[in-house]
Order: C-alpha cells, then sequence, then structure tokens
C-alpha cells in the first residue's frame, strides 16, 4: 500500500502534474488494488465532504480582506508609525521590519500579502542603510511568516477542520509563539546591527500624527480577536467583520480603493480560494485513504516505538512537518499527515491546540525554507532577484524559528497560557 500510495505521487510529481493530481491519482489506485471491495465512489464523497465544513467559509472571507488591504492604505500607515517610533535607533530598521510585519499580518493574515506589503517599501530603506541584499531579502521572508501565527491564519484553520481543534482556541494559541518570534528577530537585528543607520529621528509631534494615522489599523486585530476571545462572534463571523472593516476603512475613510477595484480584488481572492479549496477536497480524499488503509499503524511504531513520550511524539511530528512543508505545499502535508499522527496525539492525550500550533509553526518554516518555500519564490517575483541570493540569508532566521519549535515542545504554556486563560473567562 505504501509503495502504490507514494510511488504513485512521487512518478507524477516528477512528470509535472499539479499537486492535487498525485494526491488524488495516488488515493484512488490504493483504494482500487488494495481494497477491490470498496466502491471507489467513496472518494468522490470525501471530495465533497472535505470543503463542508462551515469553518472552511472563514478562509476566502480572510484572503479577500487581506486583498483589500494590501491595495489599500493600512500597511502604509502601519510601516509609517512603526518606523517614526524606532526607525532611528540601533538597528531600528530591521527591528521596524519585523514589527511591522507582525502588525500587518494580524491584520491581513497572509503572508505573502506581507512580503508585498511591507518589503516593497521597506527593502529599498535596509539597503540604503547599509545592510546587505540577501539579508533585508531573507528578514522580510522570515518576518512575514508570523503573519501565520498570530491570527487570523489560514493554516490554522485547515488544521482545525482536519486534526479536529478548536480554530478559535487556536487562534489564540498562536499569539504566544508570534511574539516570541518577533522578540528574538528583533534581539538578532540589534546584535547584527552595529550603528544607527543615521535616520532622522522623529519628534513626537510627528510619531503623535503617524499613530492617530495608523490607529484604524490597530483597532482591526483587536476587533477580530477581541471579539473570538470575548465570544461576541465565532472565527467564521469574524472572517465576515474583517472584510466589512476592510471595506469601509479603506473605501469610506482613506479612500484608496474605488467600487470599479472590487470586482478584480473578488476575482483574485476567486483563484486563490479555489486552489486551497482543491487542495483541502483532494487532500481530505487522500487523508480518507491513509486512515482507512490504516497506515498510521504501519508508519508509527518505527518512529515512535511501543511506548512514546509526549516529548518523542512532538519531536517526531514536528521533523516529519518541517520536512515535508520543506518539499510540499503546507496545507498539502497537514492534509497528509494529521491524519497518520492523529491516533498517536489521541492515544497520549496530547492537547490538540498545542499540536496544531507546532504544525502551522513548522509549517510557517516550511514557506522561508528552500528548497521550494512559497515566499522565496514570492521575493524572486517581487524584488527581482536570484534564486541563490535569497536563500543565502535566510539560516539565522530558520535557526531562530527551529529554537521557538524546541521551546515550544518543552515549555507549552507558550502556547497554551492565553488559551487557557481564555476559556477560563
Amino acid at each position: 500500500m505504501l509503495l502504490t500510495l507514494m510511488g504513485t505521487m512521487i512518478i507524477l510529481l516528477i512528470l509535472g502534474f499539479p499537486m492535487m493530481v498525485p494526491l488524488a491519482a495516488g488515493a484512488f489506485l490504493t483504494l482500487i488494488l488494495n481494497f477491490p471491495g470498496v466502491n471507489p465512489s467513496m472518494l468522490i464523497q470525501q471530495v465533497i465532504g472535505g470543503i463542508q465544513p462551515i469553518s472552511l467559509t472563514a478562509v476566502p472571507m480572510f484572503i479577500f480582506a487581506a486583498d483589500i488591504m494590501t491595495s489599500g492604505q493600512i500597511a502604509d500607515r502601519l510601516l509609517n508609525f512603526v518606523v517614526k517610533m524606532v526607525g532611528h535607533k540601533r538597528g531600528g530598521l530591521p527591528i521596524a521590519t519585523v514589527t511591522a510585519c507582525t502588525l500587518f499580518g494580524a491584520v491581513s493574515g497572509s503572508t505573502q500579502a506581507t512580503v508585498v506589503a511591507i518589503g516593497g517599501p521597506l527593502r529599498p530603506m535596509l539597503l540604503n542603510a547599509g545592510y546587505s541584499a540577501s539579508f533585508s531579502t531573507a528578514l522580510i521572508i522570515n518576518a512575514a511568516i508570523i503573519a501565520l501565527l498570530i491570527p487570523p491564519s489560514i493554516y490554522m484553520i485547515v488544521y482545525g477542520v482536519v486534526g479536529g481543534a478548536s480554530v478559535g482556541e487556536l487562534f489564540i494559541a498562536g499569539v504566544g509563539p508570534g511574539l516570541l518570534i518577533l522578540l528574538l528577530f528583533s534581539i538578532y537585528c540589534w546584535f547584527i546591527s552595529r550603528k544607527e543607520n543615521g535616520m532622522t529621528k522623529a519628534s513626537w509631534s510627528e510619531r503623535w500624527v503617524a499613530f492617530k494615522e495608523a490607529i484604524l489599523g490597530f483597532t482591526f486585530p483587536i476587533i477580530i480577536f477581541g471579539g473570538i476571545y470575548s465570544g461576541v462572534f465565532s472565527p467564521t463571523e469574524a472572517a465576515a467583520v474583517s472584510v466589512l472593516y476592510a471595506f469601509v476603512l479603506e473605501f469610506f475613510i482613506y479612500k484608496s480603493i474605488k467600487l470599479s477595484d472590487i470586482p478584480k480584488l473578488a476575482l483574485r481572492t476567486g483563484i486563490v480560494t479555489a486552489i486551497v479549496f482543491i487542495l483541502i477536497a483532494v487532500g481530505q480524499a487522500f487523508s480518507w485513504t491513509v486512515s482507512f488503509a490504516r497506515i498510521p499503524n504501519l508508519i508509527l511504531p518505527p518512529l515512535l516505538g511501543t511506548d512514546p513520550s509526549v516529548i518523542r511524539i512532538l519531536a517526531v511530528l514536528s521533523i516529519a512537518y518541517f520536512l515535508g512543508c520543506m518539499f510540499v505545499d503546507p496545507i498539502v502535508v497537514i492534509m497528509i499527515l494529521t491524519p497518520i499522527f492523529k491516533p498517536a496525539i489521541a492515544a497520549s492525550g496530547l492537547d490538540n491546540v498545542l499540536v496544531g500550533t507546532i504544525v502551522t509553526l513548522q509549517a510557517a518554516i516550511g514557506s522561508t525554507t528552500p528548497p521550494f518555500g512559497c515566499n522565496i519564490f514570492t521575493a524572486i517575483a517581487i524584488f527581482k532577484q536570484k534564486y541563490m541570493d535569497v536563500v543565502r540569508g535566510v539560516p539565522p532566521f530558520v535557526f531562530i524559528l527551529v529554537l521557538v519549535s524546541i521551546l515550544l515542545v518543552f515549555f507549552p504554556q507558550i502556547a497554551l497560557f492565553l488559551r487557557d486563560l481564555a476559556v477560563a473567562q
């Protein structure tokens, strides 16, 4: 079964088929060759059922909100405020970059939108301040992944659906690791910056003006996170609120978009959503086949042993997702590996929200890790750099991200503290 499943996928990937074809073909051939008594139409039911969960409705709405904000002024206003506050200090520009990526990520939930919105204006400023092109680009694409941890996060929604975890609790749990990454990246930026970058220190009146211009952007994550945290609305309803709030800000207040822009933005959202939903639908059929064939019983015992500890399960899980996301789209990896590890997670009594947070972090790392991290290719397209020039500066940041992964395994309260606090309310 493993030979049929993996062999089919590898051959079709080598032949250049898009990822959905190897997933569907592997599941189909495994079913008809090893379980001839099972009606293959079961896979069709799984494909349809894969995109039926109501929580997936949040995905296109968060994508649409991110598209509206990327086309408007929210990113510029947030960026201007952060630069005015810390841009003149030692390491100020890199720290401003990390902070701006975190703030915009909390608004958009999209790592690639963050690369475009924050990286576009800040990368030239970093280069003018004397930072190398490889460092500047690596900083931007790695800081952008904080958007996948601090809500909203599409990867957390996908894991919540596949792994059976609460999406709202996952959103809350992602805040701690996201802020820890912000802190460690900032310390690294301060350490490698030997002197101030020559920027003029903004006066407090200029900072106040910048704050007033950005304050409506700051309230965006407060509304979303506060609404979920307080139980006013669900993550799906939060997605709808995010679209409405983004439209009101950009159309009525900032007047940065026109009604004629909406169809173009909606079409772009529709294309991205279609890609995501096709992967989720086919991934569900693949996941069902993996579970039906009891493949976890074949794979996990050699990896985990007969009586694995919680630490060992989390370590093996982290390594598996990390390696998988280096080569394949993280959504696909989540759809493939989650059913394999699900029995071990349930048997060990692990907190599924902690597992989902660790999985999302590995998916985030995979977005910036060679050979196929999506942020790498986004940077190549946006900044017109060669592949090796982009990846040259990545290792120090990946080291920090791996360190955060290890800390999460041994100190789970980094993720669970806020979640437990929210549940206790």
